[in-house]
């Protein structure tokens, strides 16, 4: 599964780094929506860069956004993070309502970096530009 991120967004770079921390198994690649293979699959998803305001998982041809993204994503690193499954049982647009209000003042609330993360060595590999 591919995870498309802001890479200029720091919140969006903590995610990252979460990710990278817990994901043991190795299953999830990254892409910033500021490279190449990123945008691709932005424009693919029927998305654009300017003034996007979502996380993407692609994962093959499907796609997930928002809170489904999120979800997707937690479910997929196992215990406990799993445990966040129950956060389906909220309705989506409460959901996705918080995750936009969040989306539009990240870099406002976190701040934004001039130029995208540059993953360690070690990790590199699993970014796709």
């Amino acid at each position: 599964m591919i995870v498309v991120f802001d890479g200029q967004c720091l919140l969006c770079n903590g995610w990252v780094q979460f990710l990278l921390r817990h994901d043991r198994r190795g299953r999830f690649r990254f892409a910033s929506i500021q490279g190449e293979a990123g945008g691709r699959m932005l424009a693919d998803a029927g998305l654009r860069v300017e003034g996007l305001q979502t996380l993407l998982l692609v994962d093959g041809d499907r796609s997930w956004q928002h809170t489904d993204a999120i979800l997707r994503v937690l479910h997929g690193l196992g215990w406990p993070w799993r445990l966040a499954w129950a956060a389906w049982l909220i309705p989506r647009p409460l959901r996705d309502g918080l995750y936009r209000w969040l989306a539009r003042n990240r870099y406002r609330w976190f701040g934004r970096s001039a130029q995208c993360m540059a993953p360690d060595p070690q990790v590199a590999a699993r970014f796709l530009d």
